[in-house]
């Protein structure tokens, strides 16, 4: 009998740290680990807003890192395409790239993540992705007035870089609730949030929508209830993303996905009628805030409950994680004002934010915002996660 292949859907932050556990722990003469990802590199997107407006090679090659060393001791095999559609059953299954090539599986892992707006929407190809940086910071380099659609944290740090990069540029935030940021988490903090932009010069206009669904460049832009920001000359969409789980409802119905498009789970994140498919990260239906954080503690958790499963013992159920969020205002957080003709950048107290939903909720200011991601972007992490 030959090997047994366990196959994972996704190269993120949920399938590195799934394969990287895994191959740890599997029996190489018993089963095959293979990792399937479309771009032959993981993006760290926590870093490609300010990638997409400096533009820094550097940082690029930081943050764009292959899947080679992400196998402990070769454990594993990686390949490059995207998953078109799969099959399933009771044994098994198979997945289908969209080359042809059909791939066998004993157990399945959907960590394909999900579809994002604005500059971390990267196509699936290495050209696209070379594309899709280049028309981006074309048109914010020409921009002069410039409409983010979306105030959650996408939206929040595109502004403050903008503003590090260009201080003289006009931007606006335009957000379809009364606060910036989403209900889950205090005013208090969604206060903050605001105070933190505005104090860079960032305008708000609240509780307002843009129907335009793409980022493009225009000649003034209406909201949908009718204000008028005639100067507008670029609209960049910063609204959350939405799962990428189509292959899902074609494979096992549209009842495996809940009405937001998320695959429904059992806490030990297998599907829930099937025991040989698990899912994690960012197409879960679970009622938390989805983070790269998150996704690295179901990756984690799968690898666990796969190596259980394979050795008939007990799989453990996932608990949650702590609400948190950690917003940056820009790369050291400052404030700028015009002497003359020249722009001077000064420390702001109000630039960032962090939030940990324990005790009583703990909000913390820039300074820790600065330390703990504005200025490295969490990189070490993503290198050491992918080996490096």
């Amino acid at each position: 009998m030959g090997k047994q292949n366990i196959v994972i859907v996704g190269g993120g932050g949920a399938g590195v740290n799934a394969a990287k556990a895994l191959s740890k722990t599997l029996d190489a003469s018993k089963y095959q680990l293979i990792l399937i990802n479309p771009l032959p590199y993981r993006i760290w997107l926590i870093a490609t807003l300010r990638l997409a407006v400096t533009q820094d090679e550097a940082l690029k090659s930081d943050i764009f890192l292959p899947y080679d060393k992400v196998f402990v001791n070769g454990n594993g095999k990686f390949v490059q395409g995207k998953v078109a559609s799969f099959e399933a059953s009771k044994e098994g299954g198979s997945v289908t790239l969209e080359s042809g090539e059909k791939i066998d599986y004993h157990i399945l892992v959907l960590s394909q993540g999900a579809t994002w707006n604005g500059p971390p929407a990267f196509p699936s190809t290495e050209s696209g992705v070379n594309e899709h940086l280049t028309s981006i910071h074309s048109k914010l380099v020409k921009a002069k007035d410039i409409v983010l659609v979306g105030g959650g944290a996408v939206g929040i740090e595109l502004a403050g870089e903008i503003k590090d990069q260009w201080p003289e540029k006009k931007v606006t935030i335009v957000h379809g609730d009364k606060l910036l940021l989403n209900p889950s988490y205090p005013d208090k903090v969604r206060r903050s949030a605001a105070a933190s932009v505005t104090a860079r010069g960032i305008k708000l206009v609240l509780d307002e929508y843009i129907n335009e669904p793409e980022t493009k460049e225009v000649q003034g832009i209406t909201t949908a209830s009718g204000t008028e920001l005639k100067g507008a000359d670029l609209v960049i969409q910063t609204r959350g993303p939405r799962p990428n789980t189509a292959i899902v409802s074609a494979a096992l119905g549209d009842a495996s996905l809940s009405s937001l498009g998320l695959i429904k789970v059992r806490p030990t994140l297998q599907l829930v009628e099937h025991n040989n498919i698990f899912a994690a990260g960012d197409v879960i239906d679970w009622k938390e805030q989805k983070q790269s954080a998150k996704s690295s503690v179901h990756g984690l958790l799968v690898a666990a409950n796969i190596q259980a499963l394979l050795n008939n013992k007990t799989l453990k159920p996932y608990k949650g994680s702590t609400e948190m969020i950690v917003i940056t205002n820009g790369k050291v957080s400052p404030h700028s004002f015009r002497r003359r003709k020249m722009w001077i950048l000064t420390p702001s107290k109000n630039s960032g934010l962090a939030y940990f939903d324990v005790l009583w909720g703990i909000t913390l200011g820039a300074w820790f915002a600065r330390l703990v991601k504005s200025k490295g972007l969490l990189v070490p992490l993503f290198k050491g996660e992918q080996g490096y």
